[in-house]
């Protein structure tokens, strides 16, 4: 079991970090620059940026906003959301994000995911799967913030994005999201066992337990989590002493 990830997700929404539930409901949970450098100084090894509701309006990612965060952090830094073109992905990149995260897009266009490897490295890109539970052992896949069905299983598109050239997916339970009940284990570990590539469970931290739940019984290679953090029910350093006092190997 190698080293485990904490990484906090800013949920941005016309320049706030919002938090909601089931990607709805929405409330202000503060300032992204002020965040990321908050998160920074309590340990975590990474920060995702999700311009959330860019896809569903049609625009490009706040590139503004982007630099200002790149610019004051720097441990690794993913952004997602309004993501089409090589171009856009360029323009990320060179405005100070690490990795950019693909999910509506890469259903749209998977040679995107190619293509976009290729051109910036496997290790650039990141697979966003937004999955939601439609039986036992089963989940589709969602684009478009959650809004609209894929129509493909969510565990095979993995394994597409992982062939496609993905370097790492970060996994969102969208019947978990927000719920603070815990993470699906279910869909984590299903994933998880299926690709080589690391898998960031998102989607239902609650309590510390949950987290280290994701990367013992799901398998995650690291955890996502929002409101526990942006609430300040915990922080990273307490979690990451909670999984270490457990056995789980982690940056202190």
């Amino acid at each position: 079991m190698g080293i485990k990830r904490i990484i906090p997700c800013l949920d941005v929404k016309e320049g706030r970090v919002v938090k909601g539930i089931k990607f709805g409901d929405l409330r202000d949970a503060g300032d992204p620059v002020a965040m990321a450098v908050e998160y920074e100084a309590q340990g975590a090894d990474e920060l995702v940026f999700l311009d959330i509701t860019a896809t569903i309006e049609g625009r490009k990612t706040m590139v503004h906003l982007v630099k200002q965060v790149a610019d004051n952090i720097s441990i690794p830094f993913t952004v997602g959301g309004g993501i089409r073109t090589l171009d856009d992905i360029r323009t990320l990149l060179e405005a100070g994000a690490d990795k950019v995260s693909l999910g509506t897009a890469a259903v749209k266009n998977p040679d995107l995911v190619i293509e976009a490897a290729r051109e910036f490295g496997r290790g650039r890109i990141v697979a966003a799967i937004d999955a939601r539970r439609t039986a036992a052992g089963k989940w589709e896949t969602l684009t478009h913030g959650g809004t609209e069905s894929a129509g493909v299983d969510a565990v095979s598109w993995a394994q597409e994005m992982e062939k496609r050239g993905a370097g790492e997916i970060l996994l969102t339970s969208f019947d978990c999201d927000g719920t603070k009940d815990g993470y699906d284990l279910e869909l984590t570990r299903a994933v998880s066992e299926t690709v080589q590539i690391p898998v960031i469970a998102s989607g239902g931290a609650g309590k510390l337990e949950h987290i280290y739940q994701a990367v013992t019984t799901g398998k995650a290679d690291g955890a996502l989590a929002a409101s526990i953090f942006h609430y300040r029910e915990y922080t990273i350093r307490e979690a990451k002493e909670y999984l270490a006092e457990r056995g789980v190997l982690v940056r202190l």
